[in-house]
Order: C-alpha cells, then structure tokens, then sequence
C-alpha cells in the first residue's frame, strides 16, 4: 500500500505577516521541476482563508529551492486580483509543461454572485511572468490541469462536476468537447465518500497515468489524498485505485487551522528517486511528503 511519508512535521512555508497579501495564510500550491529547481506557485490570502473575517483576496505567490525542502520567495505576488473574473483572486493552481511553456489552470474567484468562480488559464515561459489567456471552461467549475501530452492529437484537462472527477478535450485550448466523468467517489468510504477532484497533473509511468487525487468524506469532514492509475493510451479509463488514502490530516497545523481536517494537493515533482508531494495543511501552510519512485512506477502491477 502507497502511503506518503512526511519530510518535515512543521510547515515549510507560513504565512508572512510582513506581507500584506499573504499575512494570513499560504496554500494549494503547484509545483514544478524546473532548470534543477523546485519552484513553487503558492495561493495567499491577507485575512483568514476561511471566510469568518470577511472577504479575503488571494494571490498567487512564489518560491524557489534547491533541495525541495527549503525555500526562497519573492516579495510580491506573481498574479492578483485585477481582473473582473478574480476580484476576489486567482485560487488553486496547477501547472503543466507543454508546447514549450507552462500552463497554469487556476480558478478565478470573482465573488460577484454565488458560484462565480470559474477555470482560467496562464501561460509562462519562465513560471514568475504570467500572461493570462482568459476563462477556459465557463461554468462553476474548479480543480483543473492539463494532462502533460495530447491525447490522439487534443488537449485533455481534468476538471470537477461534482461529485466525480471529469475530462475534456480541445484542439485549441479554448473550445472543450467529449466531457466525461472518468471517476465517481467511492459510496460510504470515510475519506472519499463525498466528493473527489484532481490534485496535481498525472504522472506517466510504464504502467499508465497515476493520478493523485483529493477525497472528501466522514464525520466531521476531511480532506485525504488518494491515489489512482489510468491506462496509458486511453487516460480516460481508470485501471487501478487504491481504496486506503495515501495522506490524511494528523498533524496539528492540518487538523486545527482555519479549514480543520484538510491535507490538500496541487503538485508533485520528481527529486531525485523520490516523488515528492507538496500539500497545504488546513488552508494555512504548506508541507511536503515523499515516496520512493520505484513505487510509483510500479503502482497497479
């Protein structure tokens, strides 16, 4: 059985209260391997990310490391809230490499009326510029990526019509078609009986696409972290799935922070033989865990 193993049980990015933007609280962040680098494009609210101070505005921010444990930021946001769609800002960011520069699927959160919140897109050549390309999906939608290859010449991206985790595909990133739900939680688990959605883009192994997943579910609720692997030539297809999560909120700053119960995914890298999974504890800090590649790469054999 994959179970994550945690490499710190502090947080290895806080909030800085220096920061105005990011005074309050740091996480879901996406991570990406890069030029030997970790780098890491984190989401930020001023005042408490749960709502009970009032209407907090997010930004995205970033950090970069050497050894994927400790970290460098910069003192400014990379993204803000100065587009109608993101009043409110952008939130939970995932990003893929592809046709040579990095997309980032994100939500931008307006905050204009109940569901106004909707999946956009960005793209980097160097993941600290970003230029938007608008609202991809218009539809209350949230936890989005682009798998990192086409799929018989189209774009595929995850997305969540909740309960169940969703695709799409495009030829143009802008015009989305084919929408199926490829994965339904599983009914009456204590972790993922609610509701699942996609954490950071798939992985691709000799065995298929191993998916790392978000699930919902018990009393009181929780946020855990699954696992699943979809078929190699058709990712559509889920071929294997652990019924046991991989990660579960334990540690105090995931059980009691301002979202209780919640350990939370937008990305992983590769590091070495090691698969390391970055995750936001609570809604309030960021950590870090890893497993041995070599269990990854053999996940549904």
């Amino acid at each position: 059985m994959i179970r994550l193993k945690r490499l710190s049980d502090q947080p290895i990015l806080n909030p800085l209260p220096q920061n105005t933007w990011e005074a309050a609280a740091v996480f879901n962040t996406a991570a990406v391997y890069h030029n030997d680098l970790v780098h890491l494009i984190y989401r930020a609210t001023d005042i408490t990310s749960n709502g009970q101070e009032g209407k907090y505005i997010n930004s995205l921010g970033y950090a970069v490391s050497g050894d994927g444990i400790h970290f460098e930021r910069l003192g400014n946001p990379i993204l803000s809230n100065d587009v109608p769609q993101e009043a409110r800002g952008p939130e939970d960011p995932r990003i893929t490499w592809m046709d040579e520069k990095f997309h980032m699927l994100y939500t931008g959160y307006g905050g204009r009326f109940d569901s106004d919140y909707r999946i956009s897109l960005a793209t980097s050549s160097n993941l600290i510029h970003w230029e938007r390309q608008g609202v991809m999906l218009d539809e209350p939608n949230k936890d989005a990526a682009l798998l990192p290859e086409k799929v018989d010449g189209r774009y595929m991206m995850f997305h969540r019509r909740a309960p169940n985790i969703w695709v799409s595909f495009s030829e143009n990133l802008k015009d989305w078609e084919d929408h199926q739900s490829i994965m339904s939680p599983i009914p009456g688990s204590d972790w993922e009986g609610t509701k699942i959605g996609l954490s950071g883009p798939p992985i691709k192994t000799d065995q298929g696409w191993v998916m790392i997943y978000h699930g919902v579910g018990g009393s009181p609720r929780k946020y855990s972290q699954g696992i699943a692997l979809l078929d190699r030539d058709d990712p559509t297809r889920v071929i294997a799935r652990q019924s046991e999560p991989i990660l579960e909120p334990e540690l105090n700053w995931e059980v009691n922070g301002f979202v209780p119960n919640v350990v939370f995914s937008c990305g992983q890298v590769i590091l070495g033989d090691q698969l390391y999974v970055y995750y936001a504890g609570a809604d309030t800090a960021i950590g870090v865990t890893a497993v041995p590649l070599e269990e990854i790469n053999s996940f549904g054999v």
